[in-house]
This record gives structure tokens, sequence and C-alpha cells, in this order.
């Protein structure tokens, strides 16, 4: 009886210690990470890439300054406050800038929204803490990809968005961070296109980094298909690092 007694003060004592560790636990807001203030701009290098098959030519890539400005604040059809982003293009410079897109971002009081071509996106989530993850494209539609032809236009379907490098210093060029955050969201392939027999192979990868008081610094995606039944490559990339902001 003494045992068991024992036993069950000591399982107890261990509930009330993680009940005080997650009380005690404190989260930094997603605004600090995805500041909205309008008139804030970033602006990035974007490498750009389209995958195919032309004599050999399996991937063209083409270079832009891009930069994206939170130009106003608005009210969703929810009835939510949200922020138009505006992303302007450039090839360098010493050119003129020429606006492409317009985004859509809704900061909530556990998650960050992120409309880009209708797609709704889950891009930050609440808490921000190490090891965190969450089903960031949970909004898309079954098939969000299906006008590209691809052979599985589902490959954005059921991601694991997950925290890491949680409060980490970063450089990228010539610009030092000391508190980011990683969102790794996949790492899939299946197959090699340059083995021999070889009938579909498939790659997708896709992570975001965001500092703290800017918001996003980073961004790798990208996504291609192999089939050798007509022997072409389809996909899309995009890399983003940032140059500068305000």
């Amino acid at each position: 009886m003494i045992k068991y007694f024992i036993g069950s003060c000591f399982i107890v004592l261990l509930l009330a210690s993680c009940k005080k560790e997650d009380a005690n636990f404190t989260s930094e807001s997603i605004n600090d990470y995805f500041p909205l203030q309008v008139g804030k701009y970033i602006t990035y290098d974007l490498d750009s890439t389209i995958f195919y098959l032309n004599f050999g030519v399996k991937a063209v890539e083409v270079h832009y300054q891009a930069q994206y400005r939170v130009d106003k604040q608005v009210t969703d059809n929810l009835g939510r406050q949200a922020y138009n982003i505006s992303r302007w293009l450039r090839t360098d410079s010493t050119q003129s800038w020429q606006i492409d897109n317009v985004f859509t971002a809704v900061p909530t009081s556990k998650s960050l929204e992120y409309i880009q071509d209708n797609l709704r996106f889950i891009k930050l989530m609440m808490p921000i803490r190490e090891g965190f993850s969450w089903k960031g494209n949970s909004y898309l539609p079954y098939d969000p990809y299906r006008s590209y032809a691809f052979a599985n236009p589902t490959f954005t379907e059921d991601w694991d968005y997950i925290y890491q490098n949680t409060d980490s210093p970063l450089t990228i060029g010539k610009n030092n961070f000391p508190n980011t955050i990683t969102v790794f969201e996949i790492a899939d392939s299946s197959g090699n296109p340059v083995t021999a027999g070889t009938d579909y192979a498939e790659k997708t990868y896709s992570i975001e980094k965001y500092a703290k008081n800017i918001g996003l610094i980073y961004k790798d995606f990208i996504h291609w298909e192999f089939q050798s039944v007509d022997n072409t490559y389809k996909g899309f990339g995009e890399r983003l690092s940032i140059i500068d902001h305000n």
C-alpha cells in the first residue's frame, strides 16, 4: 500500500511540474517575426526557376530584384483586419520598379495567414518554439496546381510546417540578424531522372526564415517532376534573399 501511495504522489508531482513548466512558457508574438505596418518594405534578390526539357536544357533561371511593400490595411471577407502587400520587380538597380502581384496577409491571435494567387497558407502559428508543428497548407484545395498539368498536382497536401533554430543568429549577405526562426516545410524526393530506366521522379523542397522585427529574410522553394514517357521535366522554383528593409 505504501509503495502505491508513493508512486501516486510521484505521478501527481510530475504532472504538476509539467503544468507549471507550460504555464511559465511565454511565446513570442507572431507580429515579432512578421510585422505589418503600412509603408514597410523589404527588398530581396529573387531567383525564379522554370524546369522543362528542351534540347538538353532542364532549367531556366531568371534573376530579379523584388520589393514587397505593405500598401494598406483592409478587411477580409470574414471581417478581419488584413493588409495588402504588393510585389514590385526589376532586373537590377538601374531599372524602375514594375508591379507584379498583390498578396494579402491576415494576422490573427494565433496565426499568420498569407493569400497568394487565391491560395491561402498558414505561414506562422503560435506558439513559436522549437519543434512546434502545424498543417500550413490545410486551407489549400485538393489539387491547387492542376493547371500545370503535373502528374502529382497534390504535392502540397499534408505538409507539416515545423519551427527549427528558434532565436538563432543568421547572416545573409551583408546583413546580420541576431534573432531568427526557421520554418521547415518539406523535403521530399523520389526517383532519379539520371538513372537509366527511371519512369518517374519528383522533388519538393520548401523552407523559410524570419528575423525578429523584420519579417521574411530567406525563402527557398522548388518542385519538379520528370516523366520518361515523354522525357519531360515540369516544375518551378523560387529563392528569396534579403537585401535591405525599412
